[in-house]
């Protein structure tokens, strides 16, 4: 058993590393290029007099696309919450129980072809937001007033 678990789990952990790396040593121009064509349309939101702090998520989420009961490519996802001032301790109190909920998301997501295709669509991505911030609203009654992916990248095989 555990011979047939440990080529598949090294297998995951080094794709992970290299998409890590592949991450960090892009160009900065590039980054913030594509970081803003990709939040532009989630950018129009109405003004508010309340202060908001933002806390990224420990780790990133790596999410398998899963074809023919095969990983035809691996996402590597970095969320970050907005949530009201003061209430950061809170998310890193809940945190485990946040990313359990929103890796069920991305999974789900995953699996109606989300990350399928041209996955950095604005309207896939606006989708998947709203997902993660109807269940972090779940999770967190009052705390989470938004759901910002900063990073993305999906590895094909």
């Amino acid at each position: 058993m555990i011979k047939k678990i440990l080529p598949v789990l090294l297998f995951l952990i080094g794709t992970g590393s290299g998409i890590g790396a592949g991450l960090f040593l892009r160009p900065v121009a590039e980054e913030m290029s594509e970081s803003a064509e990709m939040t532009a349309p989630h950018l129009e939101k109405p003004e508010s007099e309340e202060m908001v702090e933002y806390v990224k998520l420990n780790n990133q989420f790596v999410i398998p696309v899963i074809e023919k009961e095969r990983v035809k490519s691996l996402v590597v996802m970095t969320l970050t919450v907005e949530v009201p001032e003061g209430q950061k301790d809170n998310i890193y109190a809940k945190e485990p129980k946040l990313r359990d909920s929103f890796l069920q998301v991305l999974f789900d997501h995953a699996n109606i072809g989300g990350f399928s295709g041209e996955f950095t669509n604005p309207a896939k991505l606006e989708i998947l937001r709203n997902s993660l911030l109807e269940i972090g609203k779940r999770d967190m009654p009052g705390g989470i007033t938004d759901v910002l992916i900063t990073d993305v990248a999906r590895q094909d095989y």
